[in-house]
């Protein structure tokens, strides 16, 4: 799973549990989303902007998510999730996923969020604060 630590800044590692499976025998898609959610959370916690949303109601709220899945998963599997930030817009950002199979050796799933900023207290989007767009710039080792 090197190409996912690779390309991805932000990476998280998460056993399948047998209760994780549904009726068909694989990984149910409602996971997927938890573990991406899972690996989001991670680096906004990298970023510092849940403590910045603590600190002055303004953090970000997801818009939109999306996932293409390649493979089953199926018990027992780890998996190892990566997150990127490709763009950066003024009050949103795009949010990239790739999870991979330890036991596959390969990536069995893919997606994207569109992140907003927000404005927790009075309910509106607010532009990105810059603390925040400069810790992504610096942990993407991107130029804007």
């Amino acid at each position: 799973m090197d190409e996912i630590k690779k390309k991805f800044p932000v990476c998280i590692k998460i056993p399948v549990l047998w209760g994780q499976m549904d009726a068909f025998q694989h990984l149910n898609n409602v996971i997927y989303f938890r573990f991406f959610e899972s690996v989001r959370i991670t680096y906004f916690e990298k970023i510092g902007f849940l403590k910045y949303m603590e600190e002055k109601n303004v953090g970000p709220i997801l818009t939109s998510t999306k996932c293409k899945y390649l493979k089953q998963i199926k018990y027992p599997d780890t998996l190892i999730i990566g997150a990127k930030v490709p763009e950066i817009k003024e009050n949103r950002f795009l949010m990239e996923y790739a999870m991979g199979s330890m036991q596959k050796n390969t990536i069995v799933a893919i997606g994207k969020a569109d992140v907003v900023c927000y404005n927790y207290k009075l309910n509106k989007k607010e532009v990105i604060p810059q603390e925040i767009k400069q810790k992504i710039i610096k942990l993407e080792k991107i130029s804007l």
